[in-house]
């Protein structure tokens, strides 16, 4: 049996990166949204699907992740975070316990995520996928440019998708895409590509849209309003 199938999952949320886009002098993970740090709503959502939680903060500000993790029903994990995303991630690994075998990396910067799009990304998993992301179809025409922004050529969209998280993968896949840390990619789903490891997508949902500018942290609170209606 796939021991995807019957262990425990974790979920990996970096969360050591600045909030100067949203105009703000703290972590963007602290930040917060209707009274509550993104970094406490993500991991809540999280803690859902997930049997242990681990959050890569900033070196210097380990406590008040860890105090803002106090109510999240998991088995809560607090590392320093890396210089990069990868970084905190590879951190967090190290931590994992043994009887993890799915392992969820998701951004603090996604605090509305809805359970169900964590649920169709573990179900995959445990049915036999190694690695499964959430993705959304794109509506706009897409434009390919080049380097003085003028049009070389419109782009099918019908083959693009727009990525989210949490992402997800077997213990034995994430730990053999982090063995060598000189494979970048901007996702841990890029790793997975490098190593042939085929990605499987599931449906995503607009709520879980990814807070980058003060815009987008007005957008998530007229979310949190309708919903809350």
């Amino acid at each position: 049996m796939n021991s995807a199938a019957t262990g425990r999952v974790a979920a990996i949320i970096p969360a050591a990166g600045s909030g100067i886009r949203l105009g703000a002098d703290i972590p963007k993970a602290f930040i917060e949204l209707a009274g509550i740090s993104l970094l406490t709503r993500s991991a809540l959502a999280m803690s859902v699907v997930a049997d242990v939680i681990v959050v890569a903060a900033p070196t210097n500000e380990l406590k008040q992740a860890s105090d803002l993790l106090a109510d999240v029903d998991a088995e809560v994990h607090v590392v320093a975070g890396g210089e990069q995303r990868q970084d905190s991630i590879a951190n967090a690994l190290k931590v994992l316990p043994e009887d993890v075998s799915i392992v969820l990396v998701h951004d603090a910067a996604r605090p509305l995520i809805p359970v169900e799009v964590s649920q169709r990304v573990v179900s995959q998993l445990r049915a036999g996928a190694q690695a499964v992301i959430p993705v959304l179809e794109i509506a706009d025409t897409i434009k390919k440019v080049d380097s003085a922004n003028k049009v070389i050529s419109t782009v099918d969209r019908n083959e693009l998708r727009r990525v989210q998280t949490p992402q997800g993968f077997t213990r034995a896949a994430i730990d053999q895409a982090y063995a060598n840390p000189e494979i970048v990619a901007t996702d841990d789903a890029g790793l997975m590509e490098v190593l042939g490891i085929e990605v499987v997508t599931v449906i995503g949902d607009e709520r879980a849209m990814k807070i980058t500018t003060a815009h987008d942290l007005q957008i998530a609170t007229a979310l949190i309003g309708v919903t809350n209606d």
